[in-house]
């Protein structure tokens, strides 16, 4: 029977989704597992599976178009099936749905029979499940294995790659032994607490483990997807550029997404050619489609560069508008802020710093190896210690209650290529600035590569938006709410100025602080500008 597939929740703040590309067409042969399509949520684009099997009977949602969530998507059923009740709306049972069913009606005594048994562990065994690796994470998809059934595993030893509704976080085992059996295979998606994998003493038999711990049909998958495997590799050898896929020039194993690999395939690339941008070397989607093919094999005739030449020249002085759909993290950036603009009566103000010293202590401070310390870190390192003289600025507004926060979590505006992502630093006052360094590249890798937790988003009391890097000196920035505050951060630039009654060269910094006239008021946020300007021009001060 059909099966209808609605619009996933990818996320815990989407509300709907954007089919970026369809991987699939109607007609197509559907396995489980198998990748549909890409949708683009308000955090990111992701791989979409199906948990079908059967054939692609209809494509709900085209490609470039938004659909809200839990809206009909696809459906997936036998070949040459009527759908006509399903599409007109007259019913939205699903197969799924079905099964759910006939299991409720199960004999009461059967529920409880299977629920009570248990299976005695033998000793040294470790039975682990899908960890829950982010607060919104419902189930998890296995992205690769790092370990094979029968290898030694040490604690501390990477177990698996695991692709969260957030990221994809690598997963360490806490215990050592034999991999004994894999529950979820690469590609498979699992509830949180459902098997995972077995570790224990060589030998050791697991089968009522696995019976149990309702692992049963993994265990059938595993079988089932072997020919499947195989024939996928036959079909590789056809395709490919190369003989081999699934390791490097050297010799090593190649880690690459589904995405990545289907993409590779169909473009006729091999992997081992393409560097991977992701955790660990591992290759993701835009490094297959950033991949330019050696330069032997592209030839550009000269008529094709003068035919594009005139075009150019025929095109010049046209008008043209182009309407681009807006990304679900646009659309994200666009309700938060506009939310913090119309809705805080904020105010800025203004101050310019002396940036002599801070320049003379950064370089010393680099001058000692492996360290380095920006002139943002010691920015944050001043507005955490700013932060601790006025708590007044480190509150939060409620309709009934101003919020005082004892901890100081500064967060660190960071431009990715769809926007905007906030890390945060958590316990700002209690590191030191070369702990502040390390903490904002780590966290801002991460948000640039799409691989942040949500846990590292959250919780700020106050904000700070470097754009000096641009060569902006001064700008105005919204606040991040719920914070009550955000500090603007312009460029060092080298001008005349007045010392000691004489003009001189000297290199000034402009700050902006954006305040929520509802718990900060204007001497508030004056005084804590002039405690940051002490520090910032005492850099010594953040030394102790």
């Amino acid at each position: 029977m059909a099966t209808v597939v609605n619009m996933p929740r990818l996320s815990d703040t989407m509300e709907e989704g954007v089919v970026a590309k369809w991987l699939v067409n109607v007609g197509d042969k559907i396995e489980e597992g198998d990748i549909l399509a890409e949708i683009e949520t308000d955090k990111a684009t992701m791989e979409f599976e199906s948990f079908h099997e059967g054939t692609l009977l209809h494509i709900g949602v085209q490609e470039g178009e938004t659909s809200p969530v839990d809206q009909l998507l696809a459906i997936i059923g036998n070949e040459g099936e009527d759908i006509s009740a399903l599409l007109s709306g007259k019913t939205t049972e699903t197969t799924e749905t079905k099964e759910e069913s006939k299991e409720d009606e199960k004999p009461s005594n059967q529920e409880s029979s299977s629920s009570s048994d248990t299976v005695a562990v033998p000793d040294g065994v470790q039975v682990i499940t899908m960890p829950r690796l982010s607060d919104t994470m419902t189930d998890g998809t296995v992205a690769s294995w790092l370990k094979s059934v029968g290898d030694a595993v040490e604690e501390g030893d990477i177990l698996a790659e695991i692709e969260t509704d957030k990221a994809t976080m690598e997963f360490e085992s806490f215990y050592e032994g034999t991999l004994l059996h894999i529950g979820v295979n690469e590609g498979d998606t699992a509830p949180v607490d459902s098997l995972l994998a077995i570790i224990g003493p060589e030998g050791t038999n697991v089968d009522a483990i696995v019976a149990n711990g309702a692992a049963v049909e993994n265990v059938a998958s595993e079988k089932k997807s072997e020919p499947k495997e195989e024939k996928e590799e036959v079909s590789h050898e056809k395709t490919s550029t190369s003989s081999e896929n699934s390791t490097n020039n050297s010799g090593g194993r190649i880690f690459a997404s589904p995405l990545a690999k289907k993409i590779a395939a169909d473009k006729g690339y091999s992997l081992a050619d393409i560097s991977g941008s992701g955790e660990n070397g591992r290759i993701i989607k835009k490094d297959v489609e950033n991949f330019t093919p050696s330069a032997k094999t592209v030839e550009t005739p000269k008529a094709d560069t003068t035919s594009s030449q005139q075009v150019a020249f025929v095109a010049s002085g046209e008008e043209k508008s182009e309407e681009v759909k807006n990304s679900q993290m646009r659309k994200a950036i666009a309700k938060s802020l506009g939310n913090s603009k119309f809705s805080a009566p904020d105010f800025s103000l203004n101050i310019e710093v002396d940036m002599d010293n801070a320049i003379a202590s950064r370089k010393t401070i680099n001058s000692i190896p492996d360290t380095k310390v920006s002139f943002n870190d010691m920015v944050v390192k001043a507005c955490a210690m700013a932060l601790q003289k006025h708590p007044q600025v480190n509150t939060s507004w409620s309709d009934n209650n101003t919020i005082y926060h004892s901890h100081i979590h500064v967060g660190v505006a960071v431009a990715v290529d769809d926007g905007l992502l906030v890390p945060v630093i958590k316990h700002t006052n209690t590191l030191s600035l070369t702990q502040i360094g390390a903490g904002v590249r780590d966290l801002a890798g991460k948000a640039r590569n799409k691989k942040i937790s949500p846990a590292e988003m959250q919780g700020s009391t106050f904000t700070v938006s470097n754009l000096g890097m641009f060569g902006i000196d001064n700008f105005t920035s919204i606040i991040n709410q719920p914070n009550s505050a955000i500090l603007s951060v312009g460029a060092i630039v080298e001008k005349p100025v007045v010392k000691n009654g004489q003009i001189a060269v000297g290199n000034t910094m402009k700050l902006t602080l954006t305040c929520d006239h509802r718990t900060v008021d204007g001497a508030v946020g004056a005084q804590f500008l002039q405690t940051l300007k002490t520090f910032i021009e005492n850099p010594v001060t953040m030394l102790a």
